[in-house]
């Protein structure tokens, strides 16, 4: 009989995974966002903070138990109870999305927002992103061909003496504050929903989309250290988590709090790559702004070959008859498309896309931790799912930029969500979810259950 004893870890080991987790989560948006979200949110920073912890912290953690819960092996497998087709869709929606879509060229276009832009003048930016992404995602191609892992060691080495300067510059901030949050001016959107208004801010991160991609790779790491019961399993996750989370939750809580600080001294800009360009200078001039950007770019560049790796051999796991190469140069070619409409034109872009699949990945992530409760009956999940798609399109549409959201069709869709609870907050689904749930609760419970065979079956 197989041994299913687990081993005790040590705290070493446990330390071991949280720091996966850690770099598994903390990217380029991970530092973008929040230092926007407190420009945003002003003196209601800690109100706007608790929404984006739940969608930035939380969210994500729960992803990766999700995949540990369910066993699964991608993305692809947390979809499965709704059937072989929703879960290939699923999967390739979320691989785009993280992907050579939005998360991919996200980690070239803050690089060079933060380390190069600020250098030139402003009439060869156009010239000069594509410079620069074409050499960012040819060397992510060239790592990610060879699967060696130089880069990753590198970034083991880079990514401490990041966070090291990183924190560096929260001290120096902190000692020498360039205004006062509590009385930072507040926008108009942050000025009554804060909080929700941090809980959408939270889908930028992208990672609860991205723990349900990559959280196998928890899994299997920690498989790898004797741990053979689910339920073992799921605690080291849980564990691990707790901790990994808590360190990128009090950066977080950092950056939101600077950034409502800068305001002292700065207006809202326009994304957090400019607000994170003009707070280092501010502290740490020019040359401590170029030894941060190379950190930064070393970094994006690691999160970048992991991001087009993960796209290639999903991709060519269930799509055999394309190479793992060709994949992957399919994925930096559109990465580095993507990656010349601008940081600000992928964010506005994105965010409607983030809209759609965010409440999806909730609902399916949810289910996911709590299916043993109703023994992952997949017709708990289509009433869910069913019920939550339809309001999340409505989302997507009114959240797209000009051309769509107030074309005939977008001005249309927006008269029939307004009549939704919560539309107005941009949670439209949540009602019609929990409706949902409570349908397929009740069809779970209550339906005739198939006569089954006297014989015992030996599987």
């Amino acid at each position: 009989m197989q041994d299913l004893t687990s081993h005790k870890l040590t705290w070493r080991q446990y330390l071991v995974v949280a720091s996966l987790l850690f770099g598994l989560f903390f990217g380029a948006g991970n530092l973008i966002f929040p230092l926007h979200l407190g420009q945003l949110a002003g003196a209601h920073w800690g109100t706007a903070t608790v929404g984006f912890l739940v969608t930035g912290v939380l969210l994500p953690l729960l992803s990766v138990m999700a995949v540990a819960v369910t066993r699964a092996e991608g993305v692809y497998d947390i979809g499965r109870p709704l059937g072989a087709v929703f879960a290939l869709t699923f999967m390739v929606l979320i691989h785009a999305t993280i992907g050579p879509l939005f998360g991919t060229p996200r980690t070239a276009t803050v690089s060079f927002t933060v380390g190069v832009a600020p250098f030139l003048p402003k009439q060869v930016t156009n010239v000069a992103l594509f410079i620069f992404s074409a050499l960012f995602f040819t060397a992510a191609f060239a790592f990610s061909y060879r699967e060696n892992n130089i880069l990753a060691n590198v970034g083991k080495v880079l990514n401490p003496v990041f966070l090291a300067l990183l924190f560096l510059v929260f001290v120096v901030a902190f000692a020498r504050p360039l205004g006062n949050p509590a009385t930072a001016p507040v926008t108009n959107a942050y000025a009554h929903s804060a909080l929700t208004n941090g809980f959408l801010e939270g889908y930028n991160t992208m990672d609860a989309l991205a723990g349900l991609a990559f959280g196998v790779t928890v899994v299997t790491a920690v498989r790898s250290m004797g741990q053979k019961r689910p339920k073992d399993i799921s605690k080291v996750v849980a564990k691990s988590g707790l901790v990994a989370m808590s360190g990128i939750a009090f950066i977080y809580l950092l950056l939101i709090v600077l950034g409502a600080m800068s305001l002292g001294r700065f207006k809202v800009s326009a994304d957090g790559g400019v607000a994170f360009n003009q707070l280092v200078n501010a502290y740490a001039g020019a040359f401590g702004q170029v030894v941060l950007a190379f950190l930064l770019t070393v970094t994006c560049l690691t999160t970048a070959v992991g991001l087009v790796a993960a796209f290639a051999q999903d991709f060519h796991k269930h799509f055999p008859k394309v190479s793992y190469h060709a994949w992957l140069a399919l994925s930096c070619l559109a990465s580095f498309l993507t990656a010349n409409f601008g940081l600000d034109t992928i964010i506005s872009w994105s965010t409607p896309m983030l809209m759609f699949l965010y409440p999806l990945a909730m609902v399916l992530i949810l289910l996911s931790v709590t299916s043993p409760l109703f023994r992952r009956d997949g017709a708990v999940y289509f009433f869910v799912v069913l019920f939550t798609v339809v309001p999340a399109l409505g989302d997507m549409v009114v959240a797209f930029p000009a051309v769509v959201s107030q074309s005939h069709f977008g001005l249309m869709v927006a008269a029939w969500r307004s009549h939704l609870p919560l539309a107005n907050m941009g949670l439209s689904w949540v009602v019609p979810a929990l409706v949902g749930l409570a349908v397929g609760l009740l069809y779970h419970w209550f339906r005739p259950q198939p006569v089954t065979s006297t014989k015992t079956e030996v599987e």
